[in-house]
């Protein structure tokens, strides 16, 4: 094969994978195997990231995040991120309202909200993008078997390597959401409860004192 067809083949290649992406988002793709693209078709499940924030006070933040860590295993999950402030776990998404509540009872609740984001299309786009990136890379597979001269493997090798970046990237980005979803987000804001100390308790007792007196008279 020429240059000239060599480098027809590819456009052509690419136009047909191009208008492959405009497959219907009412089907999800899935893959058992993602190193070695094997895709089933099946159907169409909804994909929900949540997540949750609490703000509370607690006796002892060190403690707290200890627990934290506990509960994270208890539910299936992780300590994400531990802080001086702020601590992130994750739990299992089926498991969010008994975690939460576990988290509540380790201090007293400022706030509490729980958000979630449905991204089912996002999802199925992932996977029809990846699909086209793997059919398109088998394609130019055949195209560097057809090539004559160096030139032409060169030109083929080039979009090899664009490909393969693509598909990396798109793996990252499937694994990632698809954890996202198995795994509910909490984050907790703690703030460490403050003591008066033994002058505090005798100024808030001086102060009773005085308050009664004056409701007295």
């Amino acid at each position: 094969m020429n240059s000239k067809n060599l480098i027809i083949a590819c456009t052509v290649a690419s136009m047909l994978i191009s208008c492959s992406t405009q497959k219907s988002s009412m089907t999800k793709w899935s893959f058992a195997d993602p190193d070695n693209g094997a895709y089933q078709v099946e159907e169409r499940t909804r994909k929900v990231i949540t997540n949750a924030k609490i703000v509370m006070t607690v006796d002892d933040r060190d403690s707290a995040i200890t627990e934290l860590d506990d509960i994270a295993r208890k539910y299936d999950g992780y300590l994400n991120e531990a802080g001086t402030y702020r601590t992130v776990i994750r739990v299992k998404s089926d498991q969010l309202s008994d975690a939460l509540e576990d988290v509540s009872s380790l201090g007293k609740v400022v706030s509490r909200h729980i958000y979630s984001e449905e991204v089912t299309d996002q999802y199925e786009d992932l996977y029809i993008r990846l699909d086209n990136a793997e059919k398109s890379r088998k394609r130019y597979l055949e195209l560097l078997n057809m090539a004559n001269t160096v030139s032409q493997a060169l030109l083929v090798e080039h979009e090899l390597e664009r490909l393969n970046r693509t598909i990396d990237l798109l793996k990252g980005k499937i694994n990632r959401m698809s954890h996202l979803t198995a795994y509910a987000t909490i984050t907790i804001n703690l703030k460490e409860e403050v003591k008066p100390g033994v002058l505090g308790y005798m100024g808030i007792a001086i102060y009773h004192s005085v308050k009664w007196l004056f409701v007295r008279g």
